[in-house]
């Protein structure tokens, strides 16, 4: 009998012993659900949470400043363009492979009391074909836009960029008008799509400095001329082929407008030009005529005073005062001195309502080590900004 039990006990041993080990398996995966639903909904609630405490920015109802939507408490745009890094290469250019670095840049500017950062997206780098947004850039700027989330910072949208030549598809550089619209509508259909519903986006800018063929020539390239290795300024036509002006920057104003509402009607659209009456005295707003600017939010523009000719600067600023808030998009000391600069800041404060300078992915600290005047010029364009920061902010 007992060479019978024992088969009978070990038998009865390993099926106890069987069972206990799936039962812990099943309690071991049941911990890991457990773990992965409190992580994650930790950080589902951490998102929400951020987003909540964020408030979209709008034009408030006199159309002469911008508020937050929901406190209808005023709200000044004190910021940096974040064009390029120290070393000149744009931000899809490292965004990939250096994720860290725009982390870090994202919270100095932030420590420097910046509130907005305008960030200039190069269409190659979007697009990958006529009718095909690239998913994996629209990846990182959905990543972008978390991290503005996180940080409490607003982002200025601006398209549509060109700056490297050679990024430049060479199937877009060979379109015709019309066609190369129709990308330009897709793009900002991609982005708009993309961040609709981010708290963080203060504004879509269509285009940085956008230009036209003259009235009476014909042009044949749609970058205009390259500054520091850089495409800044960029022609919508080439020829008018018997349209006005202003008719031709309607148009695409409206097709640009089109396609972002298509998905998004929340956040403000601009587009930063150049003052051209700064330049010429006699001469009158394009975009922001009253003609064109129907559908834009508020007027952007790019300002960098001379030396001795505040107050010229401040005249040629008046004329974009058409009714809408008004933001310098760009102003950086270049050629004048941060007293000049600060004295048209101050005096411009009656009918701007933001200004937006530069950051290059170097600290006021990094900057003080270097003996070259270019960075001499950075560092106190740097210790001004902060020091500014807060008068501006407060207003």
């Amino acid at each position: 009998m007992r060479k019978t039990e024992e088969p009978e006990r070990e038998s009865e041993s390993i099926i106890y012993h069987s069972s206990l080990v799936q039962r812990s398996a099943i309690v071991f995966r049941w911990w890991l659900l457990l773990l992965w639903l409190l992580c994650n909904l930790g950080s589902v609630s951490q998102s929400q949470a951020i987003s909540a405490e964020m408030k979209i920015i709008r034009v408030s109802e006199d159309q002469r400043t911008f508020i937050f939507k929901e406190s209808s408490s005023t709200f000044v745009p004190w910021g940096f363009n974040y064009d390029h890094d120290e070393r000149g290469r744009l931000l899809e250019d490292y965004w990939d492979a250096e994720w860290p670095k725009v982390e870090e840049d994202f919270q100095e500017m932030k420590e420097l009391g910046a509130n907005v950062i305008r960030i200039h997206l190069q269409l190659g780098k979007f697009m990958r074909e006529p009718d095909e947004p690239n998913d994996a850039a629209l990846d990182q700027l959905a990543r972008l836009r978390r991290l503005a989330e996180r940080l409490h910072l607003y982002l200025d949208l601006t398209g549509l960029g060109c700056y490297h030549k050679k990024d430049v598809p060479e199937w877009y550089d060979a379109m015709d008008e019309a066609k190369r619209w129709d990308v330009q509508a897709l793009f900002w259909e991609a982005v708009a799509k993309t961040c609709a519903k981010s708290p963080a986006i203060f504004c879509y800018d269509l285009m940085n400095e956008p230009i036209l063929a003259g009235s009476e020539k014909k042009e044949t390239e749609w970058l205009a001329g390259e500054f520091a290795g850089k495409h800044f300024v960029q022609r919508i036509t080439l020829d008018l082929a018997g349209r006005t002006r202003k008719q031709v920057a309607r148009a695409w104003v409206d097709k640009l407008v089109t396609a972002i509402r298509k998905h998004d009607d929340l956040h403000m659209i601009t587009v930063g030009v150049i003052p051209w009456v700064h330049t010429f005295p006699k001469a009158k707003p394009l975009f922001y005529s009253k003609e064109v600017s129907e559908n834009l939010d508020f007027a952007s523009v790019h300002f960098y005073p001379q030396s001795g000719e505040v107050n010229k600067a401040l005249t040629a600023l008046a004329a974009y005062d058409i009714g809408k808030p008004l933001i310098v998009e760009e102003i950086f000391p270049l050629r004048c001195n941060t007293e000049e600069l600060d004295a048209f800041i101050d005096s411009s404060r009656r009918i701007a309502d933001g200004w937006i300078g530069f950051y290059w992915g170097k600290t006021p600290e990094e900057y003080r080590r270097s003996r070259e005047l270019r960075d001499a010029l950075m560092l106190a364009w740097l210790e001004f900004f902060e020091k500014k920061a807060d008068t501006i902010k407060q207003r």
